[in-house]
């Protein structure tokens, strides 16, 4: 794979804004700083080299903000803070551990589980409830609660009493609050999706492919846990169209862990997840942490082949979209907002800085506040790296100052980073310093191993590939893949007391 270069100034016109550069689909893509990308042949590209612009190069590198004496500035600038605006905002996802108990045996399980008898590793009230004051002071203006395990349902008077707790608390901050649940669904009752529904938590669940796939990988004793999941999801599904929701936007968000296993079989997992009814597809890779660190051997595979794996499965995908079925893969989406709309999502994990602590902090049970999820399992196999503080000790100004948290700021940062700042694809992407702690034992890593790195560049490669192809069926999937519709029931706000 062939690494992008950063250009030097083109000989004698000087009318050229900086660029990188990298040869993607048999042509040359451009991008500039400012997110702006065009594509050109290997003529036109010595030609810049030669400081001759031809008319219609110049006026299609001008129509790109390539030129720099055509460049509005002020619209430049302004488009290049509202990508960066996440910055102003705090951390905005909060994910709270309210049990390490979990009835699901996953043989790459990520949160370090505990047996269900295990009660010492329930969250406490008193420890949910200073975890709740503690996401109420971020200065962002919108957070998301997120149950984590474990199996939250586990622990469900929990889940409830943080639910109350925080909108009653939130009532003093007049702050838009979402509710995220991520459960594996078997401990799922009538009842308790009656509460979850009235109180408007989104669900989120996993599914690793076909039925045999996902119960040889997501054990569930004494049952057949993809008929459970199945289930429930289609049942939840049901009870958001009952009350009227946009079944495109109010359904079971699903997610995929990409085994060795599932590498074989793309179009079955497609076609899994859409007989389930599920709208879009997130085909992550296995990542390091937890048991799957342990269990290499059989579930962990070389990048190249996980990408293989991803273009069958996108291509699949976009098969059935051309055929009538609405489907997205989400990688694909985050990547195609920035790059078509100027939007940047602000999916942490490919954001730069990225969002550990100045975008998402992690409550264990035990009330230990870490940078993020990933922090938190690497405290449960012995490393404490990433714990910033607890919610009986610390203030919220002193875990946003943290060392750790600067530190983290500034190895997220792409700009700062070698390979990454002269990357072609740097206006779009992101990395995880805790995952780079966990492979190369540096929060800086080393940007030419990082998987993360293969993974991001492999998929950019493969839109940028299909971008220029300039096919107006692809490019209008596209187009509804970055569509941006605010999921409006799940927000809640409470007016600020008086």
């Amino acid at each position: 794979m062939q690494l992008a270069q950063l250009s030097p100034a083109p000989k004698s016109t000087g009318r050229l804004v900086p660029f990188r550069f990298r040869r993607v689909g048999g042509k040359v893509l451009l991008t500039s700083y400012f997110g702006d990308w065009v594509f050109v042949s290997e003529e036109e590209l010595g030609q810049l080299y030669q400081g001759q612009l031809s008319p219609e190069v110049e006026q299609r590198l001008a129509a790109r903000h390539f030129i720099s004496d055509k460049l509005d500035r002020a619209l430049v600038r302004e488009r290049y803070h509202h990508r960066r605006r996440f910055l102003q905002w705090g951390p905005i996802l909060h994910a709270m551990v309210v049990t390490l108990r979990c009835n699901e045996t996953c043989v790459y399980c990520h949160a370090s589980r505990a047996d269900m008898d295990r009660v010492d590793t329930d969250m406490s009230r008193e420890v949910a409830e200073k975890s709740v004051d503690m996401a109420l002071r971020s200065t962002a203006p919108r957070i998301t609660i997120e149950f984590q395990g474990g199996e939250p349902l586990a622990n469900f008077p929990i889940v409830q009493h943080i639910i109350e707790y925080g909108l009653e608390r939130n009532k003093a901050y007049g702050k838009e609050l979402e509710f995220t649940l991520v459960s594996n669904l078997s401990l799922m009752t009538d009842d308790k999706l009656d509460f979850l529904v009235k109180n408007k938590v989104q669900i989120c669940t996993s599914v690793d492919g076909p039925e045999h796939l996902h119960n040889k990988q997501r054990v569930l004793v004494g049952a057949n846990n993809y008929q459970v999941t199945g289930q429930w999801i289609k049942k939840i599904n049901q009870r958001y169209i009952d009350m009227g929701l946009d079944p495109m936007l109010y359904h079971v968000e699903a997610l995929l862990t990409t085994t060795r296993a599932a590498l074989e079989i793309p179009k079955q997992i497609v076609d899994t997840y859409v007989e389930l009814g599920c709208r879009s597809i997130f085909l992550r890779p296995v990542d390091p942490f937890g048991f799957a660190s342990r269990v290499q051997k059989t579930v962990e595979y070389e990048r190249h082949r996980y990408l293989d794996f991803y273009r069958a499965a996108t291509d699949y995908i976009l098969e059935l979209n051309h055929g009538g079925t609405q489907v997205l893969e989400r990688f694909a989406s985050i990547f195609l907002t920035k790059i078509l709309t100027g939007e940047d999502p602000n999916f942490l994990d490919i954001r730069s800085p990225g969002g550990a602590a100045i975008g998402q902090l992690a409550y264990s049970y035990d009330g230990s506040i870490y940078v993020s999820d990933e922090g938190r399992m690497l405290a449960a196999e012995g490393d404490q790296i990433f714990r910033i503080g607890h919610v009986d000790t610390s203030t919220y100004r002193e875990l946003m100052t943290h060392e750790t948290v600067r530190a983290m700021i500034i190895a997220s940062n792409l700009d700062a980073q070698p390979d990454c700042v002269s990357c072609t694809y740097n206006p779009y992407c992101g990395n995880k310093p805790e995952q780079s702690y966990k492979e190369h034992g540096s929060i800086y890593g080393r940007t030419r191993e990082s998987t993360i790195c293969a993974v991001h560049k492999g998929i950019q490669d493969y839109l940028f590939e299909k971008l220029a192809q300039e096919d107006p069926r692809t490019l209008e999937i596209f187009r509804r893949w970055t569509t941006v519709r605010e999921r409006t029931h799940f927000l809640q706000t409470s007016a600020t007391a008086s």
